[in-house]
């Protein structure tokens, strides 16, 4: 059975052949398509590479074959609609629906299962009030900020053009100026399609300084104040990490490096360019407190602030007090839970490294909280974040506004295929593929993108009302509900612990949050002894 497909392929290329002599030419067609086959069998069976095709000689490629649309099958087939992996089909088809403004109501009630462990609800109230027409926004600016930003509750995290096709980013940054709302540029900086539209933009600066870079790789503040003066730009994001690969860096291969790619990053086409794990422009808390505050001034006062995934819990605290001894704040910081995606890399780090969001999103307002800070610093979050009650949940815990990433690649037509690190999107999405990226249409999905955002925000704002709230700055805690067990129930003031306004410059009673105080210093990122 093992070798029955080589043997019938030899056999169909011996009759054709001799039928060739003497029959129709067609039958040279047959002789050939299975002399084809017949190659590739006994080159299987004697090559010493593989050892399926050694057994299995031609049998073998279906497998693959198979294997190669095991994602497309388990989810068209397999899967069912609350199975997230990463995204459930319902959470895809409710994105889907309002990307394209249609009805998104579910019939028959949820197909959650309530009384699982880790279900969550926000609590409504008896006296809940009517969604307001306005869409809220958040201000972004603290006291030495001259610029700042009124943020939609809701955008665009970071994806760099290269991850995504010209035609994606064209479709997001269309979507964002019609909707009013912020494009985060990734660290791949601000490329020619960003500007296509004039939507607002969040430019990310990474370790590899994109678009400000020296040619030795380091920080050129010149071309940083010429890029930052740019109307387009509203807010300076420094990425200290991502939540796909925290404390990873990148290289991005010299034949990857088109000229429009080049560009964008201030690279020489064909060039290898690398981003370290580190940034080379500071190597102390305080030295990059002083670097946000030279960023900011060379942004002619428009808001800068950091993004990263939670690590050590005691260096995002040797932050905090950086800002404390130098008086220096960043005017936001934004969340990335370890949950975040769309950048590629090794399983390990995708699956085991990092904090997720609702703990790094906790930590991180306590730490502002218990260090007095909290008050002039804005919180994004950014992970799996897909529906209004995701926005309200996370601004329960106390984030001011929110990111997604994936949300909107859906919104401009993907549909998940896990394929992004290949070059073979199948819907031109996350390809350079200039054939494949054809496939977004980028008035028809500027249109979806502005349609999935002002329908979000619109559902965030009706969850807001039924807990009886006028606005999603007023959720705290005690609003978000979580089943711990089969029979028993905790607000997420009781999973979480939240500290007080000051509590951390007392440093007595407060646990790990007091050690990890402790541990901290702002002169070094290493732990004090």
């Amino acid at each position: 059975m093992r070798y029955s497909a080589l043997i019938a392929v030899l056999v169909a290329t011996a009759g054709f052949g001799y039928l060739t002599l003497g029959l129709p030419r067609y039958f040279g067609l047959f002789f050939i398509i299975s002399a084809i086959f017949a190659v590739i069998g006994l080159r299987d069976l004697f090559q010493s590479n593989h050892a399926l095709l050694r057994n299995y000689p031609l049998l073998a490629h279906f497998r693959w074959a198979i294997e190669s649309i095991r994602p497309e099958i388990r989810q068209y087939l397999l899967e069912s609609d609350t199975e997230a992996a990463p995204f459930s089909r319902e959470q895809r088809s409710q994105v889907y629906q309002r990307a394209k403004n249609v009805n998104d109501a579910d019939p028959f009630g949820t197909e959650q299962n309530v009384y699982a462990e880790g279900y969550e609800w926000l609590v409504h109230s008896i006296a809940a009030k009517q969604p307001s027409e306005t869409p809220p926004r958040v201000r972004v600016g603290g006291p030495d900020c001259t610029q700042p930003y009124e943020a939609s509750l809701l955008n665009i995290s970071a994806m760099s053009f290269g991850s995504l096709s010209a035609n994606a980013i064209q479709a997001l940054n269309g979507g964002a100026a019609r909707g009013g709302f912020a494009h985060d540029t990734g660290e791949g900086s601000i490329s020619r399609h960003h500007k296509e539209f004039g939507g607002d933009l969040i430019w990310e600066i990474g370790s590899g300084y994109f678009g400000c870079r020296r040619e030795d790789g380091g920080f050129d503040r010149e071309q940083f104040v010429e890029r930052a003066a740019d109307d387009q730009v509203k807010m300076i994001e420094l990425k200290l990490s991502q939540g796909a690969k925290p404390g990873h860096g990148g290289v991005l291969p010299g034949n990857k490096v088109t000229p429009e790619i080049a560009e964008a990053r201030g690279i020489a086409v064909g060039q290898t360019c690398v981003s370290p794990a580190a940034h080379s422009a500071f190597s102390t808390p305080v030295e990059m407190m002083e670097f946000i505050a030279d960023l900011r001034e060379g942004a002619g006062g428009k808001p800068v602030g950091f993004k990263l995934c939670i690590g050590h819990g005691w260096q995002f605290m040797s932050l905090a007090k950086a800002m404390l001894k130098t008086g220096i704040t960043p005017d936001f910081i934004v969340i990335d839970g370890a949950e975040g995606g769309t950048g590629a890399a090794p399983l390990e780090l995708v699956d085991n490294v990092g904090t997720p969001l609702r703990e790094g999103l906790v930590w991180a307002h306590n730490t502002l909280v218990g260090a007095g800070l909290r008050e002039h610093i804005r919180l994004g979050a950014s992970g799996k974040i897909t529906s209004g009650f995701k926005m309200a949940a996370n601004m329960a815990l106390g984030a001011d506004w929110c990111n997604s990433a994936r949300g909107f690649m859906f919104a401009v037509g993907c549909v998940q295929s896990e394929s992004c690190h290949t070059d073979r999107c199948p819907t031109g999405v996350a390809t350079q593929n200039k054939w494949r990226q054809r496939a977004v249409v980028v008035p028809d999905k500027a249109e979806r993108v502005y349609h999935f955002h002002k329908r979000t925000v619109a559902a965030m704002q009706e969850v807001v009302a039924t807990v009886g709230l006028d606005h999603p700055g007023q959720l705290r805690p005690e609003h978000l509900c979580r089943r711990t067990s089969d029979r028993e129930i905790q607000n997420a003031d009781q999973v979480y612990r939240f500290l007080h306004t000051g509590a951390l410059l007392n440093a007595t009673g407060h646990g790990r949050y007091e050690q990890a105080w402790q541990m901290a210093q702002s002169g070094s990122f290493l732990p004090k002894r």
